[in-house]
């Protein structure tokens, strides 16, 4: 609550800039720039900020390009994301904390998805997107690349390594992998009605609107945060004052509200695959009855990083691939604190997550 009266002049400007106002502070992303720019595909590198312009000619005025030696690592957002994933605000940026330890960090950015990408399917993600993204950058650096993804995108990373086993990939740290479902407890009553229906009002609904639109994507990544949408007048009211409390909060808020939609296949195999067969608690996913993958032919270093207070994928559901990565030289599990988004980019990260992160990459 406010502290005195004294106070109460600045936390009513916080109240309102936090509710009605567009947020405590402005956003600030790390800069980046396109390197290779590809439908639903925009590879982007991120610089080292610059306020005194930028470094040489090909380099926009406010940034600075890293020196090319840097250990690349390509970040991976799943599908109904944005890579403000990995970079939600400083402070709270996992992109900011790579390049202060000397790695140069990359991101895919599949922008807005509309009815035209029905037909878009997780191959084109594991077998075309990532794949090609690993080739350019590892091109940029001449040597291979770590990979690091978040939720669906470190499986599409484990997946594209899985299926190519030629890219020149250095390892990959997966974020919340939803590996195994039935750790997931709000998934079980989905699981058993699609187990009745066979899952056909999705396939149904995802025709007929060519994917699951953005304000559908807002609504249930909400949902799976219901605590804190129900908590929130009582948070507000105790961080009145707070105006860094209250920074985070509105970060996340502008964060799902950027969330984009999910093309009509990707997400139909995301429910058939990953859902109701739950296909990769043992290994193997079906793209196409004539594409599967096996993820015991992944040969990299991985490390798989959950947390027990994750609700939409538990650090049970993550430790499963332990047991099925089984062509990896080296396999390990970090458990972490905080929510799915929070163990990326959560107030607890740079003191869990990311220094794991970092401990790995430098092995």
């Amino acid at each position: 609550m406010v502290a005195n009266v004294a106070e109460l002049p600045r936390a009513v400007r916080n109240l309102w800039s936090a509710s009605f106002g567009g947020g405590i502070e402005p956003p600030r992303p790390a800069p980046s720039v396109s390197i290779e720019s590809r439908p639903h595909a925009d590879l982007r590198r991120y610089e080292m900020p610059d306020e005194a312009g930028g470094a040489d000619d090909s380099t926009p005025r406010g940034i600075t390009a890293l020196p090319r030696a840097t250990d690349p690592v390509l970040l991976v957002p799943p599908l109904g994301s944005t890579p403000a994933c990995f970079d939600l605000r400083p402070g709270q940026s996992l992109v900011r904390h790579l390049i202060e330890h000397g790695k140069q960090p990359y991101v895919i950015d599949y922008g807005e998805f509309t009815s035209a990408d029905r037909k878009l399917g997780l191959e084109d993600w594991t077998h075309d997107i990532v794949p090609a993204a690993v080739r350019r950058v590892a091109a940029e650096h001449d040597g291979p690349v770590h990979i690091v993804g978040w939720s669906l995108g470190g499986v599409l990373a484990m997946l594209a390594a899985a299926a190519q086993a030629d890219l020149p990939i250095a390892s990959i740290t997966a974020l919340a992998p939803p590996i195994d479902q039935r750790h997931t407890v709000f998934l079980g009553p989905i699981r058993q009605a699609g187990r009745l229906t066979g899952g056909r009002e999705i396939a149904w609904a995802t025709k007929l609107m060519g994917g699951i639109p953005q304000e559908f994507v807002r609504i249930g990544f909400r949902i799976q945060a219901l605590d804190r949408e129900l908590t929130r007048p009582l948070f507000l009211a105790r961080n009145a004052h707070d105006a860094e409390a209250l920074a985070r909060m509105t970060a996340v808020d502008r964060f799902t509200a950027s969330m984009p939609g999910y093309p009509g296949r990707s997400y139909w195999q995301i429910y058939r695959s990953l859902i109701l067969r739950n296909e990769l608690a043992d290994g193997v996913i079906r793209l196409r009855s004539d594409l599967t993958v096996e993820l015991a032919k992944l040969t990299c270093p991985v490390l798989l990083i959950g947390s027990r207070t994750d609700v939409l994928v538990p650090a049970a559901g993550v430790r499963r691939g332990l047991d099925i990565l089984t062509g990896s030289p080296d396999v390990r599990f970090e458990e972490v604190t905080g929510g799915h988004l929070g163990l990326v980019v959560g107030p607890d990260a740079a003191t869990t997550t990311w220094p794991a992160i970092l401990e790995f990459l430098d092995r």
